[in-house]
């Protein structure tokens, strides 16, 4: 991350002011993936929970594309007053300049949930688990196609990171969001998906529809409890989750970030959203803006090198 963007970003986290009295009765939240997914359903929950904290009609948009760019970019367009938010994961922000593209100009607001990352195969693979995915993979380079909601997300570093470790050649196909790739792996129109754990994709395991190869998580999830992680299937790169939260327009005053984040945390707080998040497999994330900023810039620290070095397409 540039290190002029962070001090900025502090810097605002830290001022002191006072939401705006002519703050409009209506929030928008732009959502940076499709209808349908576990990322979609928390944000229009926390959009409900919102509501009354803030005293404010919140209403909620999806503008998937470019692994959560889109939607950031159409948030950095906005007002800096408080009223236009987007949920995205920090892969925009952490990630895109590796690939030359412009991170988006926005204020991290808060962090909600740190999500796993689930390796799965589809009725389009004939291995059935990671090590004989690898097996095939290397008896047949650049068969086996691997897709993710995007470039310069957690799912595509974890390809690059099993490619190298692993030793094997896969094609990356990336898609615009979770619902029409998850909607493409039931069809077996490829062989590999990285996705969010999330229960709708552990139904689909269950029923045999897909099947779980590896999981992105310090520790095995009690939903899957015999699913190893990347780090216990030998490939520590790759265990990586993809951490989502709340950005505001760049420009937006400390105050209005500060009270963003102490409605997030009043959300965050209550049983009953935080039990919803770890149904799903998730795990709240909470803490200050500045928090938040900290966690982006280890995510862009930790993936420099990697990131550095892989394709832009």
């Amino acid at each position: 991350m540039r290190r002029r963007q962070l001090i900025a970003w502090a810097g605002a986290s830290g001022t002191a002011m006072a939401w705006p009295a002519h703050a409009a009765s209506t929030l928008r939240i732009v959502v940076a993936y499709p209808p349908g997914g576990i990322s979609d359903r928390i944000a229009r929950l926390l959009a409900i929970k919102l509501a009354p904290i803030l005293d404010a009609t919140v209403i909620v948009e999806n503008q998937a594309g470019a692994g959560g760019s889109v939607a950031l970019a159409a948030v950095s367009r906005a007002a800096p007053d408080g009223r236009t938010l987007g949920f995205s994961a920090i892969s925009p922000i952490a990630l895109s300049h590796y690939f030359g593209r412009p991170a988006p100009r926005v204020v991290p607001v808060s962090g909600v949930m740190h999500t796993p990352l689930l390796l799965v195969g589809t009725s389009a693979l004939a291995a059935r688990s990671f090590a004989d995915m690898v097996t095939q993979a290397r008896e047949h380079p650049g068969t086996l196609r691997w897709a993710t909601s995007g470039i310069a997300t957690i799912g595509h570093l974890a390809v690059e990171q099993v490619k190298r470790e692993m030793r094997v050649d896969v094609v990356h196909v990336p898609y615009s969001g979770g619902a029409p790739q998850l909607q493409d792996a039931l069809a077996g129109r490829f062989e590999l998906l990285s996705t969010n754990l999330a229960p709708l994709q552990i139904d689909y395991v269950r029923s045999g529809q897909l099947h779980a190869l590896a999981l992105g998580a310090p520790q095995r999830s009690p939903l899957l409890p015999s699913l190893p992680t990347f780090t216990e299937l030998g490939c520590p790169g790759a265990n990586l989750s993809s951490l989502f939260g709340l950005f505001a327009p760049d420009g937006t005053s400390g105050g209005v970030v500060a009270r963003l984040n102490a409605a997030c945390a009043q959300v965050l707080a209550q049983p009953e959203f935080r039990q919803v998040l770890i149904d799903g497999g998730n795990l709240p994330a909470t803490g200050s803006a500045a928090d938040f900023v900290r966690a982006i810039e280890r995510e862009s620290r930790a993936n420099a090198r990697l990131a550095a070095s892989m394709p832009a397409r």
